[in-house]
C-alpha cells in the first residue's frame, strides 16, 4: 500500500495510507488531510489514484504546491518524491518494487546511512525529535554493523525492496511494515520481537529485536 508521510520542521507528524481514489489536502474542514496553516489554501491539493499511477494535483492554491522544490500543477508521483504544501512536507512511499533475492541486507541502505561513532556525543541539532537512536545488526554477513537513525524516516529492506520504515517523531521512534506483493516467502515478513509487524506504527523500545528475512538487528539509544 502506498502512503504519504507528513512532516513538519523535520519531525514526522502522521502517516496517511492512500486507500481511496482521491485524498484532498487543505486548511478547511472536510478535507481528508486538514492542515492548520494560513499558508495553505482551503482546498489546496488533491492526491489522485488512476489505475497503477498516483498523481498530485494543485487545486489553484494561492501559494502553490511544490514537488521536489519545483512548483507543479498535476504531476505523476514516484517513490521518494517530496510534496510541499505550505510549511508542511509529504513524502510519497510506493511499495511497488522490483524482484529481489532475499538473502542479503540491502547495501544501499547502509551506504545512505551514516555509521555511528559511539565515542562521540550525537549532535541532536540536525532534527527536532527524539534523542538519536540506531540499530545494530547482530547476525549474518553484516553482523556488528551499526547504523544511526538520524532521518525523520528510515527505510530498511533487501535488494531494492523496502520492507519496513522506522520513523523518528518528537518523542519516540516507531516502526511499521511497508507491504509489497514482491515478497516471495512467508518468512520474509518483517518481525519485531518475534511478532509480525503490521502497517500500523508501533513504538520501539531499547533492545527490541527487528528481523527482516533472517537478518536480525537490535534497536538502541545513543547515550
Amino acid at each position: 500500500m502506498s502512503k504519504l508521510i507528513l512532516t513538519l520542521d523535520g519531525a514526522v507528524i502522521r502517516e496517511y495510507p492512500i486507500e481511496k481514489d482521491s485524498l484532498s489536502i487543505g486548511r478547511k474542514h472536510g478535507n481528508d488531510i486538514q492542515l492548520n496553516d494560513l499558508t495553505v489554501s482551503g482546498r489546496h491539493a488533491l492526491i489522485v489514484s488512476m489505475g497503477e499511477h498516483i498523481y498530485v494535483d494543485d487545486l489553484g492554491s494561492t501559494n502553490g504546491t511544490l514537488m521536489n522544490g519545483a512548483r507543479i500543477s498535476k504531476t505523476l508521483l514516484k517513490h521518494g518524491d517530496v510534496i510541499q504544501v505550505g510549511n508542511y512536507q509529504f513524502t510519497f512511499y510506493d511499495d511497488t518494487e522490483t524482484e529481489y533475492e532475499p538473502t542479503m541486507f540491502i547495501q544501499a541502505e547502509i551506504e545512505e546511512t551514516q555509521v555511528i561513532d559511539t565515542s562521540k556525543q550525537a549532535n541532536s541539532d540536525n532534527i527536532k525529535g527524539e534523542r538519536l537512536a540506531g540499530v545494530k545488526i547482530i547476525n549474518g554477513p553484516l553482523a556488528k554493523k551499526t547504523l544511526e537513525l538520524r532521518k525523520p524516516f528510515n527505510t530498511i529492506g533487501f535488494n531494492g525492496i523496502k520492507m519496513a520504515m522506522i520513523s523518528r517523531t518528537t518523542d519516540h521512534y516507531t516502526i511499521s511494515a511497508l507491504k509489497s506483493s514482491k515478497l516471495r516467502r512467508s518468512g520474509d515478513t518483517p518481525m519485531l520481537n518475534g511478532k509480525v509487524i503490521s502497517t500500523d506504527s508501533v513504538c520501539l523500545k531499547e533492545k527490541d529485536i527487528i528481523e527482516l528475512a533472517g537478518t536480525k538487528m537490535e534497536f538502541f539509544y545513543l547515550h
